[in-house]
């Protein structure tokens, strides 16, 4: 099949004007015609814009970058001022409160102001008894705990620290947590608690429990006399 050749192709100089002299390049528009066409579409725009009134005291164009701008520095701060909190944390524990944890615990006597309570957790009464459960079954850790109270009371000792561990190997709950709150507040040894609270962090944080005991029971008729307005006796 014979190829077809561009016309122009291999042509000498000298037939080059006749390809200049015709019109292979396009004519510019006439200046009139950008004028009518420019008249139309400002009439066409006022008449749009009818009707319309211009918003008073604001700038009739919002700068898009410079609000992109604001937007990214704001984050960029909200950034490194979270990092800032999250290292304070990791290497000191700065910001860390126990009591705003789902593994706080805390809990009243008889009668009692619930300010008691955040007042044992601040660390506002002075520890004279520890105990520590780890390691124990339910069972052994019941006998230590029953004969713990009881040295506690005989001595007259109020302020108690008992660590039981956070229970994080457990499948589901932490078990000798959730006794020592069960042994606080439905054995017998409820009649002797003022308050119970968890740990600070430096002395166990969710994984240990502060005590505060009464220096006596508190009996069927204590309870009479508080409902008639008595005062609670520590």
């Amino acid at each position: 099949m014979k190829q077809k050749r561009f016309s122009y192709t291999f042509k000498s100089f000298k037939e080059l004007h006749v390809i200049l002299d015709r019109n292979f390049f396009p004519e510019e528009p006439p200046e009139h015609s950008e004028r009518i066409d420019s008249e139309k579409e400002e009439a066409l725009f006022q008449k749009a814009m009818e009707g319309v009134k211009p918003l008073k005291d604001r700038p009739l164009v919002e700068s898009t970058h410079r609000r992109n701008i604001s937007i990214r520095r704001f984050r960029e701060q909200e950034d490194e001022e979270a990092l800032h909190r999250l290292q304070a944390l990791v290497q000191k524990g700065v910001g860390f409160r126990v009591e705003d944890t789902p593994e706080y615990i805390e809990g009243i006597g008889y009668h009692v102001h619930p300010e008691i309570a955040k007042r044992l957790h601040r660390g506002d009464f002075s520890i004279q008894g520890y105990l520590d459960l780890h390691g124990l079954v339910v069972k052994e850790a019941q006998e230590v705990f029953d004969q713990f109270m009881k040295w506690a009371t005989t001595h007259g000792k109020t302020g108690l620290l008992i660590t039981h561990g956070r229970g994080l190997s457990s499948p589901s709950e932490p078990v000798l947590k959730r006794k020592v709150e069960e042994w606080l507040t439905l054995s017998p040894w409820r009649k002797w608690v003022v308050a119970y609270s968890s740990a600070r962090k430096c002395d166990g944080g969710a994984g240990a429990t502060y005590v505060l005991l009464r220096k006596r029971p508190i009996s069927k008729r204590q309870k009479i006399k508080k409902k008639n307005g008595g005062r609670d006796e520590l």
